[in-house]
């Protein structure tokens, strides 16, 4: 059924469009959710890839608001001198709407369509719903010509996602969405955050491109759960997952290292490395189907291979032998799913005037 887009009113300004860029979690990933980061300290290496989250922004004169999510067929509207709840459709859209009216504009609602769209399918690992919320921060900031830099846009999107909405997860999505590029991230006792680019030589970035292949095969259906399974382990000091969290922030470290020396081998061992570890933090990260992808993958020239994101569905990340990537497409080719390239983009979060 095609989506209803409400009829728009006359704008009396201008569009302000903005997008942020998804990321690929290479190592340390959970290591940035809390309590594990503020007791222990967490460390996590990502990438953005040129797939984004895309807000348009456009006034009106109707007096009323449109939320239009178009990745996933959602439309709110509702007049805007009136109250609406946080949940429901379009709940992103609200939540950052909601704060901005509140921060900016005296708690005075404005008329206005709020168009989105985002170049993943939903649930796929690749932190596409806060990439979302730091584009459609980035398009409130350029309607309202309001200058943020990167660590204050991160944190305020990261402050709407977890605690206005109060919606499960970590920290590194956000900060990907705002910096862009390959980043190390520490997220340290207490709070703070830093995030270091790296310099990874152009040379490496193109080898990384051609290893590496991303295959959608559903959505993360489970990925709230896992990450509240996860925080359960780590509130009652379950060993098995405290430890492994220990050696995914350690293989943090020891991927950075291999990237920026351009060692793809120890690259590609550290992934694998992770994704062992990574399933020993919750039940649900992995499924008989996954690792039955894997084992196929890694049959016709796949080298590494993990989830990205929390696991349980979305993407799976694979490092193939560039002379056989053909057989392992052909293998994925059969499987039912999505296969899209990898492209590395530098840039983050940005918005302008349309």
């Amino acid at each position: 059924m095609p989506l209803r887009v409400p009829a728009q009113a006359a704008s009396g300004g201008r569009y302000v469009r903005a997008r942020a860029p998804l990321r690929l979690g290479f190592a340390g990933g959970g290591t940035d959710v809390s309590p594990y980061c503020d007791d222990h300290g967490g460390a996590v290496l990502n990438a953005c890839v040129a797939l984004y989250a895309r807000v348009d922004l456009a006034p009106r004169t109707d007096g009323r608001v449109s939320f239009i999510a178009d990745d996933v067929q959602e439309v709110f509207e509702h007049p805007a001198d009136s109250a609406f709840e946080l949940s429901g459709q379009a709940l992103l859209h609200k939540g950052v709407y909601s704060r901005f009216m509140a921060d900016f504009n005296k708690g005075r609602p404005l008329a206005m369509t709020i168009h989105t769209s985002v170049e993943a399918p939903q649930g796929s690992g690749l932190g596409s719903s806060s990439a979302l919320v730091v584009s459609l921060v980035q398009a409130f900031l350029g309607y309202f010509r309001v200058p943020m830099d990167e660590y204050e846009l991160a944190r305020y999107a990261f402050d709407i996602e977890r605690n206005d909405l109060g919606l499960a997860g970590g920290k590194q999505d956000q900060y990907a969405a705002a910096f862009g590029g390959f980043n190390f991230m520490e997220f340290r006792a207490g709070g703070s955050v830093v995030v270091t680019p790296l310099r990874v030589h152009v040379d490496t970035q193109r080898e990384l491109e051609s290893a590496i292949v991303l295959f959608y095969f559903g959505k993360a259906r489970q990925s709230a759960e896992i990450i509240k399974q996860q925080q359960a382990n780590m509130t009652a000091g379950a060993p098995r997952a405290i430890d492994a969290l220990h050696e995914m922030k350690r293989e943090a470290f020891e991927i950075k290292d291999a990237m920026l020396c351009g060692d793809l081998n120890a690259f590609a061992d550290v992934l694998n490395r992770g994704w062992e570890a990574k399933k020993r933090t919750a039940s649900a990260v992995s499924s008989p189907r996954i690792e039955e992808l894997i084992a196929g993958a890694k049959d016709n020239g796949a080298v590494a291979a993990k989830i990205s994101g929390a696991g349980g569905g979305g993407f799976l990340l694979l490092v193939a032998d560039p002379m056989r990537r053909t057989q392992l497409l052909r293998y994925l080719d059969g499987q039912n799913g999505l296969i899209l390239p990898c492209r590395f983009t530098q840039e983050g979060a940005h918005s302008w005037r349309a």
